[in-house]
């Protein structure tokens, strides 16, 4: 008889698979772009959320599926980069919400967390577009409840409806978005979540995904950090920690897996992370005879080390009266050195890519600069972190990008404090507001100025496509040079110089005053100031200025405002 339920160590085993697949086909994913640009990133941004995900469950062996579904929902949420990142998380979020105090999942249970992740991704998005990865959630979903009403036992059954589901969806996606279509793509998000889901049934099947880097579980680079402190009840007196290598002949990775779920049962906090050549072991355990001996039926063992956690705790307790004073003390100093040291009323946050856009906003005041942008975006951990660091009650955030205003709003969401996320584009946007900042006026008024200051800014990018596409009747071919404004490829040709006069022309309007030319970090500082020149002469009554910006991938960034 088929397997119909899903407990934690086979969660941990879905999620890693799927991580795996995902990071396989990244490349592919990140290939799936309607813009021909070279900064596509979805297959790239849900790959980091989902080593994130691995990061948090990799050392855990826990029989709960509840229990490792939060703790891979709270890794994916750190670690979540892009608008598909932060999606996916939220995915995994709800599902982890779906199936909340379940020891194991059965096929109704499974349905309902992917009900749950659904809902919760389509409510984290403020103006939710179909044809995308919401989309192909909430269909898989639909099906899934369909399918459970006729089937309420099948979770292998369930399975097969889930991809074959998601796979006749995401066919659909480019009928349901027009870009999609003109490209020749399906939609990226969409294929990567499928991608995951694979990877889950997968692993469900006993069917291997090869390992990569996103398996984090080598033991030459793992470091298990066991705070014996951090336990309310000692159930195990014992905590053993031993290398196994030198396998014996014939052992395989199954029998590893049946040692690890061996120690599960006579003791908890278990670690068994590595490959053939050395696996690291950690249990708290009443019997590490036992663990040894079944240790010993793979291999050599070396590095034994036992400690009597029971005795530890008496030592502790016994210096725990001596320090009560000091740690008084330094509570008192504490609060008094926090009580000169005040948050400040504002701060600002800015991400941004490249050296010269990184100099002017700290230049303009800016707090704290995040890295990242359009080639990498940062993940909800560091915007957090960013906010966090400031120092303030309010903190503006300038995401300075269209695929970072998700996660910049969700780090809104955790952080304690007062966190303004701006809706900048691009980081010309991002000057602009931060130009109008005004520490004399409240927040809102702020808010309301330094939004309209970003909107007021028009701007230009040229880059090179990465692809032959048609993208509105414009035929493109590999190597182009194109400039876009206003999320569409405007022109189209085989010169830098030639690109850049004809896209400003599209980007001024009558009432600018100022055209500023950003330089990436591949144009020649006099080619740059010799288009400022001729620009400046073609729009005689205006100002134009030359910065800059060090931005990789993109020559120019030109802004009129």
């Amino acid at each position: 008889m088929s397997q119909q339920t899903i407990d934690g160590l086979l969660l941990k085993e879905m999620i890693i698979a799927g991580a795996n697949l995902l990071e396989h086909h990244r490349e592919a994913i990140d290939a799936l772009n309607v813009f021909p640009v070279p900064d596509g990133d979805t297959g790239t941004n849900m790959s980091l959320t989902m080593k994130s995900t691995v990061r948090e469950i990799a050392a855990q062996d826990v029989q709960s599926a509840s229990r490792l579904a939060d703790m891979a929902a709270r890794g994916a949420l750190k670690g979540a980069r892009g608008n598909s990142g932060v999606i996916l998380s939220q995915i995994l979020r709800g599902f982890a919400r779906g199936i909340e105090g379940t020891q194991e999942i059965d096929a109704q249970c499974f349905a309902k967390g992917l009900k749950f992740g659904a809902d919760t991704a389509y409510k984290a998005v403020m103006k939710p577009k179909e044809g995308t990865i919401l989309t192909v959630i909430r269909v898989i979903a639909e099906d899934s409840a369909r399918y459970v009403s006729k089937h309420p036992d099948n979770l292998k059954g369930l399975l097969d409806k889930v991809i074959k589901s998601g796979e006749s969806i995401l066919a659909k996606t480019p009928d349901m978005l027009p870009a999609l279509k003109q490209a020749g793509v399906v939609d990226s998000g969409g294929q990567g979540l499928l991608t995951v889901l694979k990877g889950w049934r997968a692993a469900f099947n006993g069917e291997k995904v090869e390992e990569t880097q996103t398996n984090i579980g080598d033991a030459a680079t793992f470091e298990f950090e066991d705070d014996h402190d951090a336990l309310e009840e000692i159930r195990f007196k014992y905590c053993t920690e031993f290398i196994i290598q030198e396998m014996n002949p014939g052992v395989t990775e199954d029998d590893v897996n049946r040692f690890r779920t061996r120690l599960t049962r006579i003791g908890d906090c278990v670690v068994v992370v590595g490959d053939f050549s050395l696996v690291k072991v950690h249990v708290h355990t009443n019997d590490p005879g036992k663990a040894l001996q079944y240790a010993c039926e793979l291999g050599e063992l070396v590095n034994l080390k036992i400690d009597n956690m029971a005795e530890e705790r008496r030592e502790r307790l016994k210096q725990a009266e001596e320090a009560q004073k000091a740690a008084e003390q330094k509570r008192m100093e504490e609060e008094a050195a926090k009580a000169e040291d005040e948050l400040k009323e504002y701060g600002m946050v800015a991400v941004s890519l490249g050296e010269g856009f990184s100099g002017i906003f700290t230049d303009l005041g800016v707090d704290h600069i995040v890295e990242g942008g359009q080639t990498m975006n940062p993940s909800i951990e560091d915007i957090l972190e960013a906010v966090g660091g400031v120092g303030a009650k309010n903190v503006f955030v300038l995401p300075n990008n269209s695929n970072v205003i998700l996660a910049a709003s969700q780090a809104a969401e955790l952080s304690e404090r007062n966190v303004i996320v701006l809706p900048t584009k691009n980081v010309a946007m991002g000057i602009g507001a931060v130009i109008a900042f005004n520490s004399e006026v409240n927040v809102e008024e702020n808010r309301e100025a330094m939004t309209q200051a970003a909107e007021q800014v028009k701007t230009g990018q040229i880059t090179f496509a990465v692809r032959d596409t048609v993208f509105e009747d414009k035929e493109i071919k590999e190597g182009d040079i194109i400039g876009i404004h206003n999320g569409r490829i405007e022109v189209v040709g085989q010169d830098i110089h030639d690109i850049a006069i004809e896209l400003v022309r599209h980007v001024v309007e009558e009432g600018d005053s100022l055209i500023t030319v950003y330089y990436g970090q591949d144009t020649k500082e006099e080619d740059a100031q010799a288009l400022g020149g001729e620009i400046a002469e073609i729009f005689g009554d205006l100002d134009v200025e030359v910065q800059y910006g060090g931005q990789p991938l993109y020559y120019y960034l030109i802004s009129a405002e």
